[in-house]
């Protein structure tokens, strides 16, 4: 695209990389915006605004009451994984009033992490659905709050019903390399997904 900073990135008679758009979503809480921010290249887009009163009663603080801001739109953010591969990150508001707006995110996405924070799984339940019942492939990230991951991987996949086939990885959203290597899971996973295609 003329005038995009890629394009002024790519040396003449380069290709421009292939961009892939991937979601990161989760329950409210997970740690979303944090891992966007963690492992884009770019100062993220964010669309937080200050918790208010007008939130009691509607948005669950149950385990997750130091949260002072949310997301009400999205989050962006954008990392070379390669010279010819580019991934946009649009990480998802989790409140449940502002899923309607997941449909629009999802519009051309490849694939999706799903953040779980086990000491509230079942806010991850709503994004587990939505990507199984559009048949976009997802990866599991367990973002392990103040470092700790409590429960082995296989009691996560128990927990969440996950089938065989889907990565469930460990995670801290606050890391770089640890987000890093979620979305390397992913790329794999989404490669496998095609290979059969060819």
């Amino acid at each position: 695209m003329v005038g995009s900073d890629t394009a002024a990135r790519v040396p003449a008679g380069r290709p421009a990389p292939d961009t892939v758009k991937i979601l990161i979503a989760g329950g409210f809480g997970v740690g979303k915006t944090t891992m966007v921010g963690s492992v884009s290249e770019i100062v993220p887009l964010r669309t937080e605004e200050p918790l208010t009163m007008a939130g009691l009663g509607v948005d669950d603080l149950d385990g997750i009451e130091e949260k002072r801001a949310t997301t009400v739109a999205m989050d962006f953010g954008r990392i070379t994984v390669s010279d010819d591969l580019v991934l946009y990150l649009f990480g998802t508001p989790g409140q449940q009033r502002f899923w309607f707006m997941w449909n629009d995110l999802a519009l051309g996405a490849l694939g999706a992490v799903v953040l779980v924070d086990v000491r509230r799984p079942e806010s991850s339940f709503a994004a587990i659905d939505f990507f199984e019942r559009r048949g976009i492939p997802f990866v599991i990230a367990v973002n392990g709050f103040h470092g700790e991951h409590p429960y082995p991987v296989e009691d996560v996949r128990e927990a969440l019903a996950l089938p065989e086939g889907v990565p469930v990885l460990l995670c801290d959203a606050r890391e770089r390399e640890s987000c890093r290597d979620v979305l390397i899971a992913l790329i794999d996973r989404l490669i496998a997904a095609a290979a059969p295609a060819r």
